[in-house]
């Protein structure tokens, strides 16, 4: 049950894994509205906040509403879940949820949005919280800007999050692990444009192919 300022949404049926294929329940808080969540069994709830206005209301957002689909070729196919996308109203958030089969790359080939030059580019810090299937597994992801100031490879592990606020982030999944990322985006646009790295956009012109060496 989650209970806020006079709303009230009861037995909200969640799901047992976030690799389940089907999208969760969200509820949207406008700034200032307090909340409390009460579980029926033990349960794991994502927290995506960012500074706003408190100009759109309070409201369940139902699985039936949100997008999924496939994003990406080959080896750099994953699935997506439009939590909260710029189509749906809200003050600075988006919010949307990745699952990445093992010895696949994703959020490739590299991207970033962190420039204020739409509609090419939207300026957005980000976070990744990321889950790993079976849970000992990790990922590699890399947060680099063009001139390598900022140039970090990491080992993820399950319940780590990371921190990009600025520059490309791709994720690289090792074969027999699969991966489950939340990204949460805000800036002061709320849009999402974004600028792939140019020594890796050839990728985007190249067909899949199976079985080759």
């Amino acid at each position: 049950m989650v209970e806020t300022e006079g709303r009230t949404w009861r037995e909200i049926s969640g799901r047992s894994s976030v690799f389940e294929p089907r999208a969760p329940y969200a509820v949207y808080l406008p700034r200032g509205d307090g909340v409390s969540v009460r579980a029926h069994t033990p349960s794991e709830i994502g927290v995506a906040s960012a500074p706003g206005k408190g100009s759109s209301p309070a409201r369940l957002i139902e699985p039936s509403t949100m997008k999924r689909f496939a994003r990406g070729e080959g080896l750099n196919q994953r699935f997506v879940c439009d939590i909260l996308p710029q189509t749906e109203s809200a003050d600075r958030l988006l919010v949307v949820e990745v699952v990445t089969p093992g010895g696949h790359s994703s959020s490739y080939p590299p991207h970033k949005h962190d420039t204020d030059n739409l509609p090419l580019e939207s300026s957005l810090e980000e976070t990744y919280y990321h889950r790993l299937n079976p849970a000992q597994g990790f990922v590699f992801q890399r947060v680099y800007t063009d001139d390598r100031a900022l140039d970090e490879a990491l080992a993820v592990e399950d319940h780590d999050v990371v921190m990009v606020p600025k520059g490309y982030h791709p994720v690289v999944v090792p074969y027999g692990y699969d991966s489950y990322y939340l990204n949460v985006m805000a800036g002061p646009a709320r849009e999402w444009h974004f600028k792939n790295d140019p020594a890796h956009e050839w990728l985007l012109e190249r067909k899949p192919t199976v079985g080759s060496i």
